[in-house]
């Protein structure tokens, strides 16, 4: 049997690749080794253990998972009850139910409205975060805003949103400015569906849930769990609500992300307490990123 010879012998291959494994070691796993050995100690920015950080072992875990203490306003278990409200509001209900709504609205369909609304919700995501923060400051702002500005002609009257609703406020700016994503997915996903199928429901009178039920659902079971996996992953870790509110009012939109810039950089700095805050959400997003690919194998073997 005649023997095949690669193109590039290995020693090519591996030169190509270093400038790659450079940036993975450099940016990547450095970074990771150094915050993961830094969470074992009380390193500041200030004060005597900022020159001369001591070892603490698993203190600053300990301190995070206190049960006397971690479910109060401003601890680590609310800051967790927060973010699981913000993911599930967000980016589960919010992002992926109004993807879903605008691409199954638009199915088959073509026209400036389509357009129109297409164009509109791509350039919510594509808004860099600042912008698109301060507008919607502006735009809930109690006495000047746009939206009170509308409920109070027609009699509504001006609720102080980021103050009275805080959380729900930061729910659905991220569930406006993320939605674009799940609506491109699921748009793509529509498309590999035959029209056949679709038509032989519509010919033996199959109404619109029913479509939606028994073929369309069935045929986007794995898109709907990479969209809900990737989005959960990106909202988990999101810190835009901090141009919004800060965390607050009395730290009740404080998200893991937030609270570990608190702790880490704001204060008295502690920098080892913030980073075992960061080692455990880059566990969680990990046991996240290892169902993803769970996901993947399994539809690549069905």
């Amino acid at each position: 049997m005649e023997r095949k010879h690669a193109i590039f012998p290995a020693r090519v291959g591996i030169i190509f690749l270093t400038p790659a494994l450079l940036f993975v070691v450099v940016f990547l796993l450095y970074p990771f080794v150094r915050v993961f050995l830094l969470s074992f100690t009380n390193q500041t920015l200030l004060g005597t253990t900022a020159p001369n950080p001591e070892f603490v072992g698993l203190d600053n875990y300990q301190r995070l998972f206190d049960p006397d203490r971690w479910m109060r306003l401003g601890e680590f278990g609310s800051a967790l009850k927060i973010t699981a409200q913000f993911v599930v509001g967000s980016a589960l209900i919010g992002q992926a139910g109004m993807g879903m709504l605008i691409a199954w609205a638009f199915y088959r369909k073509r026209g400036v409205l389509r357009e129109v609304v297409f164009t509109l919700v791509i350039l919510a995501w594509i808004i860099p975060e600042t912008v698109v923060a301060f507008t919607w400051v502006a735009f809930l702002d109690w006495e000047f805003g746009t939206l009170n500005s509308v409920l109070d002609t027609i009699g509504v009257g001006r609720p102080d949103w980021l103050f009275d609703r805080p959380l729900q406020s930061i729910i659905l700016f991220n569930s406006w400015r993320g939605t674009a994503f799940s609506m491109l997915l699921f748009s793509g996903a529509l498309e590999t569906i035959p029209p056949s199928y679709v038509e032989t429901a519509e010919v033996v009178g199959a109404t619109a849930w029913q479509k939606f039920r028994d073929i369309f659902f069935p045929l986007l079971r794995g898109h709907i769990l990479t969209d809900l996996i990737l989005i959960t992953l990106w909202t988990f870790n999101v810190f835009t609500p901090f141009l919004l509110t800060g965390g607050g009012p009395a730290k009740r939109t404080e998200v893991v992300s937030i609270y570990t810039y608190r702790t880490a950089f704001m204060g008295r700095h502690e920098f080892g307490k913030g980073s075992s805050i960061a080692v455990v959400m880059m566990l969680i997003n990990l046991a996240l990123a290892l169902i993803y690919l769970a996901s993947i194998r399994r539809r690549r073997a069905t």
